[in-house]
């Protein structure tokens, strides 16, 4: 098997940011769960659910970033396939959040970038901690986001049938990442770290909703 030098990770590292980054860039691996469901929205409506999605899909180059991250210095080998394999999960949501905001005549947040080097930086120091802390970091970032995609479920109009049936799959995925990360052998993150993600979690949230 070819061991990969230091240029040859910071290679993939670049094209796994290019590709959470670039409109596009990013194709689905599994059906839209969208697809053949309907949503008629007014225009007060379609602004505040393109503003939701905006959110979910900063949260997806999140997680795209923190997954990346921690597969780059994840020190057991079946830790590093358990992140590519989340990311590439993750992958899809990616490209679903993209495909809503483009019917919603919407663009993804122009602060993803910002996001994406914060969570990658995040994700390799968790890497760096130890296998377990990377683990129980995967679990308390899902944990979060599960809480936030239930949150934007219950704020969407109720004819809006596209946008709930993709972020009710989003949720789905994202508690079996939690579970088995646990599973893995995840610990408990440390209080101050919890609240620092929430902290985090809560800028990114209203900032991309707008911008």
């Amino acid at each position: 098997m070819r061991q990969f030098t230091g240029v040859d990770k910071f290679i993939q590292s670049f094209d796994q940011a290019l590709r959470s980054l670039v409109p596009e860039a990013t194709q689905a691996h599994r059906e839209n769960p969208a697809q053949d469901l309907n949503a008629e929205l007014s225009i007060n409506e379609a602004r505040h659910v393109a503003g939701l999605m905006r959110v979910n899909h900063s949260g997806e180059v999140c997680a795209q970033a923190l997954y990346h991250g921690q597969a780059l210095t994840a020190k057991l080998p079946s830790v590093r396939n358990e992140m590519q394999h989340a990311a590439e999960e993750e992958q899809d949501h990616l490209a679903w959040c993209e495909t809503r905001l483009k019917e919603l005549n919407s663009s993804p947040s122009l602060l993803n970038p910002v996001w994406y080097g914060l969570s990658f930086t995040m994700g390799a120091c968790a890497g760096i901690a130890g296998d377990k802390y990377s683990l129980g970091f995967v679990a308390e970032t899902e944990k979060q986001v599960s809480k936030h995609l239930l949150d934007h479920i219950s704020r969407l109009p109720e004819q809006d049938l596209r946008s709930k049936a993709i972020l009710e799959q989003m949720n789905t995925d994202e508690l079996e990442h939690r579970d088995a990360a646990l599973a893995a052998g995840g610990v408990e993150l440390p209080l101050p770290v919890r609240v620092m993600m929430g902290a985090i979690s809560k800028t990114m949230t209203k900032t991309s909703y707008y911008v």
